[in-house]
């Protein structure tokens, strides 16, 4: 089929053609999509917005190249901006997590190793393998990528499992912990459902 063809049809928002395109492309983005990211439910994600956008858009959309170049070139760039929010993400969460495990702990009321106790005791209360996964994060350093893979689990799923452990904390050590902490301890679970 003719390309410029499909682009017109795109312009002219034409829900035949779109849906042609979308089932052409669809998978092969989504692979694509994979290779740079290896999350799946992201891969989905990012091509899903991109048809979206496509769908969307006000204007005509300028193709200067062939259909199938501009819509992996779209996918490689959303990949590329996905990673770097990721890292960005990460780094500001664990600057954030490091903070309120290495300094904030540590007030007039509760000694160190008092707050160890405390700490020790709210950590039990999460669920063993969330635990497992908040524990390699937050003290061992490792990303969530790392985590991830060494456990086969997706990206998404050490997420969630990172975010439900500081929901428990959050409320176990709402009696020991500055409402600044609390406060920061939201921060990051927002950070983590982003």
């Amino acid at each position: 089929m003719n390309e410029s063809y499909l682009i017109e049809g795109l312009n002219r928002k034409d829900k035949t053609i779109f849906d042609l395109v979308f089932k052409y492309y669809y998978s092969g983005l989504c692979t694509y999509a994979y290779s740079y990211l290896n999350d799946e439910g992201s891969s989905e994600d990012l091509v899903q917005e991109l048809f979206l956008k496509l769908w969307l858009a006000k204007s005509d959309i300028i193709i200067n190249t062939s259909l199938k170049a501009y819509l992996f070139t779209a996918i490689k760039n959303r990949c590329t901006d996905f990673i770097r929010h990721q890292e960005v993400k990460q780094k500001y969460e664990q600057s954030i997590s490091k903070n309120l495990w290495q300094s904030v702990f540590i007030n007039e009321f509760y000694t160190e190793s008092e707050l160890d106790v405390i700490l020790e005791r709210a950590l039990k209360k999460i669920p063993e393998k969330c635990r497992y996964i908040f524990c390699l994060s937050r003290f061992e350093g490792k990303t969530n990528n790392e985590i991830a893979l060494s456990l086969s689990l997706s990206k998404r799923t050490v997420e969630t499992h990172i975010s439900n452990a500081l929901k428990i904390l959050r409320v176990e050590l709402a009696d020991y912990l500055p409402h600044c902490v609390i406060a920061a301890m939201g921060i990051l679970t927002l950070l983590n459902q982003a």
